[in-house]
């Protein structure tokens, strides 16, 4: 097969598997649509709780209404069938890889997934609450908090974001050891550094309140001395893998 041929087939392989990834997004998307509603309630449930009795949300723009859930359903279908679309990558890049690194980077994909999953369920149980009742409680009196659905949709969205993202830091201090970046004592030595970006991160990305704060980076730190602890034990383990029989 010549350069040409070759490139011209990875292209229809990519093609493949970019149609098969939105065939099923599409799919997911059409059985979430009927929900829409119910599942934009879901998301909205933290806010409610924290309003005072007879508090609601309102929609400022005159499709908000219907476009706001919507794009809940979307993105819903998006995280449901996440798994499907990391699947279709993974089929892609398999057959240029080694099987070494084929052995370590189908449960780095699912650590990835699992991991980005949990920091959107962290923020949703536990961080939500505390932000929502302190943004209520630092009102000013006579104030009536009411966001528009539209904005607290990009509001949440930016903190499962953050919170996902922070939850990769496993992930990423094993990939850095794994492909000799740095070391696990190097990253021992800047472990006061990582607290310390942790922090400027939690301010960054939650409301200007301490324990909002602490919510993003103390999750971040232990994620970290966790991602130390597993890189450590893959160094070891690939030591003693190379070590010749007694």
């Amino acid at each position: 097969m010549t350069p040409t041929e070759n490139f011209i087939s990875h292209l229809i392989e990519l093609r493949n598997r970019l149609l098969r990834i939105v065939a099923v997004l599409v799919v997911v998307f059409i059985a979430f649509f009927p929900f829409a509603n119910q599942i934009y309630a879901q998301l909205a449930a933290p806010m409610l709780n924290s309003l005072p009795a007879g508090g609601q949300m309102i929609a400022t723009d005159v499709t908000s209404a219907f476009f706001v859930p919507t794009k809940v359903a979307m993105i819903a279908a998006f995280v449901v069938s996440l798994p499907h679309t990391m699947y279709q990558v993974w089929a892609f890049v398999a057959p240029g890889l080694y099987a070494h690194e084929k052995k370590w980077m189908v449960p780095t994909i699912v650590a990835s997934c699992l991991l980005f999953l949990a920091g959107m369920a962290f923020a949703y149980f536990f961080v939500f609450g505390v932000v929502f009742a302190f943004i209520i409680k630092i009102a000013p009196a006579g104030v009536a908090v009411m966001t528009d659905i539209g904005n607290y949709l990009d509001f949440v969205l930016t903190l499962f974001f953050a919170f996902g993202l922070a939850f990769q830091v496993p992930i990423a201090v094993v990939m850095a050891v794994r492909f000799a970046w740095v070391s696990v004592a190097q990253l021992k030595e800047a472990r006061g550094y990582v607290i310390v970006g942790a922090f400027i991160i939690g301010a960054i990305f939650t409301p200007p309140d301490i324990l909002s704060q602490f919510m993003l980076a103390v999750p971040m730190w232990l994620l970290y001395e966790l991602g130390i602890l597993v890189a450590g034990f893959m160094r070891n383990s690939d030591e003693n893998t190379l070590l010749p029989p007694a």
